[in-house]
């Protein structure tokens, strides 16, 4: 499934789409994500450390980020297919010679793409619609949830929509966050390569930054007694925290423009509880040592775990709709956050 779905990734994604995605989860995404977006926006306007002409190209880069959510129309025309596979033999039954076909293939398709005039919009780049993940393009400043992640524990359309906005949102403004990252900041709002911060601000971006690195440096990983690498994570978990503060004030926008929902029967939670809920759910995970190990050593996420209790103890929010002691471990006296 892995070579499958990986090799003929629009195949499978057009497959899957046809067979599996509902319209409606697609308009509740648009939804969700104009939410977010406006939310992220909102920060831009009020954030006190940026000075005014920063702000604006922030502005304006935030306001050109192109959404790709579940899958490019193009993808269920089946003329389209036939072109992009146009030369691919593939016979039943021969692997090796399958996965050199591909090979040769896909090799022959980036070579004649060499001198063609890039299309940054080309449904082709989004054609991947069976995958559980989501993406931040600082090349083409835009953010790609496919078909495969608005599904499980991640979104569901009927579902309330503080679980939605916990969970799947949480997702969408980290990747629009990454835009803004220690990585993607240093790209413009057409995803060229420039430095559009004034001096004071990025000096004042870093030191914030600092502050995240310092934090998620000092978490141990008690199972294999390693403390996390601050700097290696930093981009992921500046998008983590920005992520799930968007998300929630998201939904509270949401919340007053539609109406206070009913929180899950049954249970002695409140909505905004509801969303803290969801929100870790997502993460719920268990490594073997080795793999946590080797996840501290060189990987670009923070281990499942830290995803939560970081962002989560940086938002006083959290702190005030659990009732949490002060000075204690989910409400600090003292806080980071960059975005």
């Amino acid at each position: 499934m892995g070579s499958v779905s990986g090799s003929l990734s629009h195949a499978v994604g057009s497959m899957y789409a046809r067979a599996f995605f509902k319209e409606d989860a697609k308009a509740a995404a648009d939804e969700m994500v104009r939410y977010i977006r406006a939310e992220f926006d909102e920060i831009l306007r009020s954030i006190d450390w940026m000075d005014e002409a920063t702000r604006e190209r922030a502005m304006a880069k935030a306001k050109a980020i192109t959404p790709h959510i579940a899958y490019p129309p193009e993808l269920l025309e089946d003329d389209k297919l036939t072109d992009l596979y146009d030369g691919l033999e593939i016979s039943n039954g021969d692997l090796l010679e399958n996965m050199r076909n591909l090979t040769i293939f896909g090799t022959n398709y980036s070579f004649k793409k060499l001198r063609e005039k890039i299309d940054k919009k080309d449904w082709k780049n989004h054609g991947a619609a069976a995958v559980v993940n989501a993406f931040y393009s600082p090349l083409e400043n835009s953010i790609q949830f496919p078909a495969g992640i608005l599904q499980g524990v991640f979104f569901e359309a009927e579902r309330p929509k503080y679980m939605n906005f916990g969970a799947i949102g949480y997702v969408i403004g980290h990747e629009i966050t990454h835009g803004f990252d220690d990585s993607g900041r240093q790209f413009d709002e057409k995803g060229d390569l420039r430095d559009w911060w004034e001096k004071e601000t990025k000096d004042k971006f870093l030191e914030k930054a600092k502050c995240i690195i310092y934090q998620y440096g000092n978490y141990t990983a008690k199972e294999v007694n390693m403390n996390l690498n601050g700097i290696n994570t930093q981009g992921e978990n500046i998008a983590d925290n920005g992520g799930i503060k968007e998300a929630y004030y998201a939904y509270l926008q949401w919340a007053k423009d539609n109406g206070e929902e009913r929180p899950l029967p049954g249970l002695p939670f409140s909505t905004r509880q509801l969303f803290w809920l969801s929100a870790a759910n997502v993460w719920c995970g268990k490594y073997r040592p080795e793999s946590l190990k080797l996840r501290i050593l060189t990987g670009a996420h923070s281990p499942a775990e830290f995803r939560v209790n970081g962002p989560f103890s940086n938002l006083p929010e959290f702190a005030k709709d659990w009732s949490c002691p002060a000075d204690s471990k989910m409400n600090p006296a003292k806080r980071c956050a960059v975005w």
